[in-house]
This record gives C-alpha cells, sequence and structure tokens, in this order.
C-alpha cells in the first residue's frame, strides 16, 4: 500500500559552502522584505553570513601561520554546519573541528552535511553547551513551521526571542538532551571557539574556563541575548581583547601573537 503523505522539510541544496542538507521552513519572516535563518540564507542567496564565514578562514590561517598545524576548533551551536563544513574543509591536513547542537532535528542534517562533504577532520555531538555535564530539558519546536530555529532559546529568558512559532516550556512538551562542558574534552590544545548558543553564552564559557585559561583560543561570541556588561568583563578579565562585530564578540587573547595580524581587534587590556 502506498505510505500516507507527508510533509518534505529537509532538503538538499547546491549552496557556495557545498552540498547542504536544510530545513525548507528554517524562515522566519518578521515583516516585508526581512527574515531569518539559515536555510532562508542559503536557499535564497546560496550562502551564509559570507563575510562571518570568511573572517573565520582567515583567523585560521593566523593562528596557524604563529602556532602551527594541528589546530583543534569547536562549534558550539553549529546549526546545520556552514560554519563546520568551511573550517573543515579549510583546514584539511592540518586541523580539526568538534561541532556541537542541540537540537535533535538539526544535528541530524549538522551530521549529515559533515559525511556528504566527505570532512573527515569533523565530528558531530548531540548536545547542549553548558557549565555542567548532565542533562537538561529543550524546547522541542515544530519543524514543519516556518520558523528561524536557529534562533530557538533553549532556556526560556524575560525576553525570549519569537522566532516564528509558540514555543511551549512547559515540563511535559520539552524533551531530554545531554549538555557538555568543553573542560571536560581535555582538549591537546584549543585554537578557536565559536559560541552561539542563544543567551547561555557566560554559561558555556564558564564550562569552558579552565581550557580558555591555558589555552588561550581565539573566541567569537555571540552577545546580542547575553548581557554584554558582564560577558565583555568575563572576557577582559581573563587577558582578552575584545571587539563588538555584529552580534558577536571577537576576542584574541592579549598575549597570542595573532593579535598583532588582526587589525579590527582592539589594543589588548591591560
Amino acid at each position: 500500500m502506498p505510505n500516507p503523505p507527508r510533509t518534505i522539510a529537509f532538503v538538499t541544496a547546491a549552496t557556495d559552502h557545498g552540498t547542504m542538507i536544510v530545513n525548507r521552513f528554517d524562515q522566519f519572516v518578521a515583516r516585508p522584505n526581512v527574515a531569518y535563518g539559515c536555510a532562508y540564507q542559503l536557499l535564497s542567496t546560496a550562502s551564509y553570513d559570507a563575510s562571518e564565514v570568511e573572517m573565520m578562514l582567515k583567523l585560521l590561517d593566523v593562528r596557524r601561520r604563529h602556532y602551527g598545524d594541528g589546530l583543534v576548533t569547536v562549534d558550539c551551536g553549529a546549526n546545520v554546519g556552514v560554519h563546520t563544513i568551511e573550517w573543515a574543509k579549510h583546514m584539511t591536513g592540518w586541523g580539526i573541528v568538534l561541532a556541537i547542537e542541540a537540537q535533535e532535528r538539526i544535528y541530524y542534517a549538522l551530521a549529515g552535511n559533515i559525511a556528504i562533504n566527505n570532512c573527515f577532520n569533523a565530528r558531530a555531538i548531540l548536545a547542549a553547551v553548558t557549565n555542567q555535564n548532565g542533562t537538561m530539558k529543550i524546547p522541542n519546536p515544530n519543524y514543519l513551521v516556518p520558523s528561524s530555529f536557529g534562533s530557538l532559546e533553549l532556556r526560556r529568558r524575560e525576553n525570549t526571542e519569537f522566532i516564528g512559532q509558540p514555543i511551549d516550556y512547559s515540563e511535559g512538551k520539552m524533551v531530554d538532551v545531554k549538555t557538555v562542558r568543553l573542560d571536560s574534552f581535555n582538549f591537546p590544545r584549543l585554537d578557536l571557539i565559536k559560541m552561539d548558543v542563544e543567551g547561555m553564552e557566560l554559561e558555556a564559557l564558564a564550562g569552558a574556563a579552565k581550557s580558555i585559561a591555558e589555552m588561550r583560543p581565539i573566541l567569537l561570541v555571540e552577545a546580542v541575548k547575553s548581557d554584554q556588561t558582564a560577558l565583555r568583563g568575563w572576557l577582559e578579565n581573563l587577558g582578552y581583547a575584545v571587539s563588538h562585530i555584529g552580534m558577536n564578540f571577537l576576542a584574541i587573547h592579549g598575549t597570542d601573537k595573532s593579535l598583532q595580524d588582526v587589525k579590527f581587534v582592539n589594543p589588548a587590556a591591560p
């Protein structure tokens, strides 16, 4: 007998980043001519945050120039993996990527994109990045309703962003996901961390405090949903030079040799 009809959400797209599995419903039209969503950008323009991707690749090159091959990078809140794929392809033979994504359905696309692009130097983990290992409950949106799924907040805030559909944070409607501290990975070295964890950045940084203090990686941390004063203070207290670039803080440690090559970062804090 034929299968019952079902809506197709995940599709493949030939993008500037390679073949990518995306959810075609990953879009939130906030008002005419203003829409959000990773898939929306990919399907509309064939690329996602091209200037940010280019900046990160240049930072990887700078870090390699000063510290040699063997780079270790972490993509926290990797979504479907645009940065992961770009970093992995760029660092073929000289660096690895650990990509972490908390939403199970999006994680499947992330893992598929790593496979379909033959990125053998990338690894995907289904987890939320926090300050402790364990589990937490996160909301479970309807992935067939047009929404900016990358904007989903795992924890409800006072001004939780509307992503295109109401999100139910009641206990019975949420699902369990593993939580991880970056410090628990015992990285042999750590060169770059991107954190896009929708308001949980300070918590995620706290779980990486030992690694950051010891290995002083370059950090790109989304700042729009966090206490920016507290976030900047946390970074500067560790000796980082911080610049506000778009929605993010770019932080490079004052002792990092890379800092001399990055003109758009403020001078190191005393």
